[in-house]
Formats: structure tokens, sequence, C-alpha cells
């Protein structure tokens, strides 16, 4: 049985550390209804809506009573972070999520994966800009993390229950101890905070 507190989750992490794959999952398994913030900031041609367009987006999806959101862009927090009453913090190391970021944007390159709005990555895009997600996930990794703790020991957002995770099998191992998959106790799994 999953613990209570797990009603509305925001999952975050550093790009490529898993969030979207994550979050869908625990909506699944939560029966709650799944929001990728991704969906709601890109628009056409990897043009970001406008941001009052996005907060009200993010407003309205996150109006239930069960969500698990993934994402972490900082004007959607306000939005969010209130109403939740649980983190779930994929704090993987910088290998773990430079492999995890490659394969995936190789996959979607391969496979020319059609994600939010008709976008696609490309291999341009991926190789040569500092719009590069593979880019993007090696510069920003430790600055999010620094930003998550911070975040965190604020006491800006008390009645959160946080769940860090630092490796990918610590996260399976929780989620399976509330499956009915394990006999061990979530406080086992991670780290709660």
């Amino acid at each position: 049985m999953p613990p209570p507190e797990l009603s509305r989750v925001v999952v975050i992490g550093t790009s490529g550390s898993g969030k979207s794959p994550v979050g869908a999952r625990l909506a699944a398994v939560l029966g709650a209804r799944f929001i990728e913030l991704d969906e709601l900031f890109w628009g056409p041609d990897w043009q970001p809506k406008p941001q009052e367009t996005f907060v009200a987006l993010v407003r309205d999806a996150a109006a239930g009573d069960r969500w698990v959101v993934a994402g972490n862009y900082g004007v959607a927090r306000p939005e969010l972070w209130p109403r939740a009453s649980a983190i779930v913090w994929l704090n993987f190391g910088l290998g773990v999520v430079l492999r995890r970021v490659v394969l995936r944007t190789a996959r979607r390159l391969w496979r020319r994966e059609v994600l939010w709005h008709g976008n696609r990555e490309s291999l341009p895009r991926t190789l040569f800009t500092r719009e590069s997600i593979v880019w993007w996930a090696l510069t920003t990794h430790n600055s999010r993390a620094r930003q998550f703790t911070q975040l965190r020991r604020s006491g800006e957002y008390p009645h959160l229950r946080w769940y860090e995770f630092t490796r990918p099998s610590e996260l399976e191992r929780w989620v399976s101890t509330w499956r009915g998959d394990d006999n061990r106790s979530t406080t086992k799994a991670g780290r709660e905070r």
C-alpha cells in the first residue's frame, strides 16, 4: 500500500534523470493523473509557450486531488508545491544521468519519436548547439542538486514529505515495497526527509 502522502507528488531531478518515466509509473500505480511539465511548456517547433499561458496550464492541470507531476520549472513551483504532498527527488550521480540522457536521446533520434506538439529531437540540435539536452544535463547537474538541497532545507514548504533517491535501485526497492513485491519498509529504501 502506498504511503498516504503520495496523493499529490512532484518528481524532480536534473534533465535526463528519468522524471517523466518515473512520474508516469508512479501515477499508474497510484491511480493518479500524470502531468508532464515539458508538454505544457513547449509549443510547436520547440518554442516555449508564453509564461502566463504555461502557468495557467499548470494551474488547471493540477487542480485535482490526485496527481503526479514530472518537472522542475521554477515558475510552476508556486502553483504546485503549496498543493503537493510529497517530493520525489531523483538525485542520481552525473554518470547515471549522462548515460540515461544519451541513451534516451539516441533512441528518440533513431526512432524519430514525436514528443510534444510535433517536436522531435534532431542530431544538429543534440550535438552542435547549447540547446543540446546532453549539454544541458552536463552543465546543470550540480546546480540543480544545490538548488533542491536549498529548497528542502529552506522550510518554505514544511508540509512536504521528501523522498530522495541517489541510485535507481533505491527507487525500485521503494516502489516495490508498496506494490507488494517486497517485504521491506519504505524507510529502508531511499532517504525520507
